[in-house]
């Protein structure tokens, strides 16, 4: 689907679009993983659980708000992009109403963080604050992260070490060496998210001068990077297995073996423009699918 839609979607329906329902599963799987690992631990709390959740929700859906808006005002939503329609360039929403979308949205994070504060310490502001100022930075400022390479990085850092070990530590007022660890297949998994999301644009990117890793590697590159995190996904399990004693239950994961093998044989099928949408969705897919099994495994 291009950016111009011959249907204009109602308001309500416009609003769900553009908060880009299928990347939400980036936020939901750190805050599962890391709640598995507090709950292993005996020290898991529903309240600051369903907080930190909310809030990588609302930072996520904010992050997709400013990122619509951001790469309208920069021109790099053009005809020649191939991904879904956006908001703003496809005038389903105006630039003044999402703008102040996304500051609403970022907004709902305060009552949410002020609580997190109070049970886990005034590190929890800092690192709200940082999470909020890199979503606006992923496309917006002087030099946005997405349009220099930077994107998978900033995915990888947010969405593994900061959520991962975030939401263990707003429970446990801690940390451990196993949330860092099982913050390597939540941030890699969802990056890839991104990876295939970069490698469809590559062409259009380039176009517009927005040079994400994508553009950087090439598509052989991103190939490789997407196997990478795959790999180090899977062998996570056999660290805890190994290093910290877990059962073998840690290994459930591999039951979403077939699920990872598909997306890999359709990018190296030569698949291109939408049709590596379904790779998108696929992606997203084994990155909630794997969150589910890991929890399950540390758990059990």
């Amino acid at each position: 689907m291009s950016i111009t839609e011959e249907i204009t979607p109602t308001k309500v329906r416009a609003w769900i679009l553009a908060s880009r329902p299928k990347t939400l599963p980036a936020a939901v799987t750190p805050v599962i993983i890391g709640s598995a690992l507090a709950f292993n631990d005996g020290v898991f709390h529903f309240g600051p659980a369903l907080a930190a959740l909310l809030c990588a929700l609302f930072i996520q859906i904010g992050t997709n708000f400013s990122n619509d808006l951001l790469d309208y005002k920069a021109g790099t939503d053009t005809e020649e992009r191939t991904g879904p329609a956006r908001a703003v360039a496809s005038k389903w929403l105006t630039e003044n109403e999402m703008l102040w979308g996304t500051i609403i949205i970022f907004g709902l994070t305060v009552p949410l963080g002020l609580y997190l504060i109070a049970k886990a310490g005034i590190i929890v502001l800092f690192i709200g604050l940082l999470s909020i100022a890199a979503g606006i930075a992923y496309t917006g400022g002087p030099y946005p992260l997405a349009y220099n390479g930077l994107g998978d990085l900033f995915v990888l850092i947010f969405f593994g070490g900061v959520a991962t070990v975030g939401t263990y530590f707003v429970q446990a007022v801690d940390v451990t060496a196993e949330a860092f660890i099982a913050a390597i297949p939540a941030g890699g998994l969802i990056t890839n998210i991104l990876v295939v999301n970069n490698y469809r644009d590559i062409d259009s990117d380039k176009n517009t001068r927005k040079h994400t890793l994508a553009v950087i590697l090439g598509k052989a590159g991103s190939r490789a990077e997407y196997v990478g995190f795959v790999v180090l996904s899977y062998v996570v399990p056999a660290v805890f297995f190994l290093w910290f004693d877990y059962s073998p239950w840690i290994f459930l994961p591999f039951l979403s073996l077939p699920l990872a093998i598909q997306p890999i044989r359709l990018l190296y099928s030569g698949l291109e423009g939408r049709d590596l949408n379904q790779v998108l969705a696929e992606t997203a897919r084994l990155s909630l699918l794997y969150a589910l099994l890991l929890s399950a495994g540390i758990i059990l």
